[in-house]
């Protein structure tokens, strides 16, 4: 296992890859406590969401070759959609977002790192999970989230306000007239990235050993703007940074 952050061990990876494997299966045969069939059908829809992005990012961080993670990705987006039709039962608004990405920072870092997991050349999924925010009103109410989507999709907004202060050196990054802050507005936003989250319910994962829920910490987005708007990013060296994520992006070649 050539894992890409060190909290990582293999018996871990293998016993929640195998746990994140079976949530699917495991909740079609069994119930979730809930006050109505729909509830339970939306609680059980965001589990099985989770575990698939849980467990393609726990694959990266283990190490396991970018080429094998591109295509799981349309699993991720499908759950994605399958989350939101059932929480739109539920909640009976049908155009209902999957996460509240204006009131929670966690829940928008989970928006922008799936946008930036489709810079593995996956416009076709990208416009699809993205229609899932937008139809519920979020398009054109944030900088990032437009500028994540402006060079890959037309017709996006511009904006010049965002929801969550974390995000404000990455944004200033795109926005810089010099290369070289730039580069150190990308690398500040890494540095900052790990303790702006500390309410995410991820956060310190690692703690807690062999039997915790960690799958790793990964700043996405920082290598999807890196990307996607030609900022050097030799001087950043936090784990975070998924520089090979980013790699492969640059080199991709159908």
């Amino acid at each position: 296992m050539k894992r890409r952050q060190c909290f990582i061990t293999e018996s871990q990876y293998k016993n929640t890859l195998v746990y994140f494997a079976g949530e699917e299966s495991y909740w079609r045969h069994h119930a979730m406590k809930a006050d109505s069939p729909e509830q339970e059908n939306a609680l059980k829809a965001r589990r099985i969401q989770r575990s698939t992005l849980e467990a393609l990012v726990i694959q990266y961080t283990a190490g396991e070759a970018i080429d094998s993670l591109r295509p799981q990705l349309d699993k991720v987006i499908v759950s994605y959609e399958h989350y939101q039709s059932a929480l739109a039962t539920y909640e009976n608004i049908a155009n209902i977002s999957p996460l509240n990405i204006d009131d929670y920072p966690y829940q928008f870092e989970e928006f922008v790192q799936v946008v930036s997991l489709c810079m593995l050349h996956r416009n076709d999924l990208l416009s699809r999970f993205v229609r899932l925010f937008d139809q519920a009103g979020y398009a054109g109410e944030d900088t990032l989230y437009e500028d994540l989507l402006r060079p890959c999709l037309p017709e996006r907004h511009d904006v010049d306000k965002w929801h969550h202060a974390v995000y404000t050196p990455l944004i200033r990054a795109i926005y810089s007239e010099s290369k070289s802050e730039a580069s150190q507005l990308l690398k500040q936003y890494c540095n900052e990235w790990y303790p702006a989250f500390e309410q995410a319910p991820w956060h310190d994962s690692h703690l807690d050993g062999e039997e915790g829920s960690y799958f790793g910490y990964w700043a996405f987005e920082a290598a999807a703007v890196a990307f996607l708007y030609g900022i050097d990013d030799r001087e950043v060296e936090h784990m975070v940074y998924p520089r090979d994520l980013l790699e492969y992006a640059r080199n991709y070649k159908e």
